[in-house]
């Protein structure tokens, strides 16, 4: 293709419709579908989240859920503290391991 361009002559217009074409595929399997597969992850695991687990937060924060509502949980610390989140501010479910973290947690962990 390239030295159909430094010729000069005439081109088909399929080369180029071609080209961009296959990018758009790898495009679409590089970037679109991986994140879709992430998000899907991360919703199936907030749903998941029942009273009694136990959550890191992305702030650190190491807490035990005592409450659920719609979009905000109350987790409460070893201290005794307690505190409203939201659902999405939730990092990881300690309960049983590692084997239920979220999303987010495991692209930290790939990233040490």
């Amino acid at each position: 293709m390239l030295f159909t361009l430094l010729q000069g002559g005439e081109q088909s217009p399929y080369g180029s419709l071609l080209l961009f074409g296959s990018i758009a595929v790898v495009f679409y399997f590089f970037m679109i579908r991986p994140q879709t597969k992430k998000a899907k992850k991360a919703k199936k695991f907030k749903e998941a989240l029942k009273k009694g687990d136990k959550v890191i937060t992305i702030g650190g924060i190491h807490g035990k859920i005592s409450e659920i509502k719609d979009s905000n949980i109350l987790i409460e610390t070893e201290g005794g503290h307690r505190l409203r989140i939201e659902k999405s501010a939730v990092s990881a479910d300690m309960s049983t391991g590692a084997a239920n973290a979220s999303p987010e947690a495991e692209m930290q962990q790939a990233n040490r």
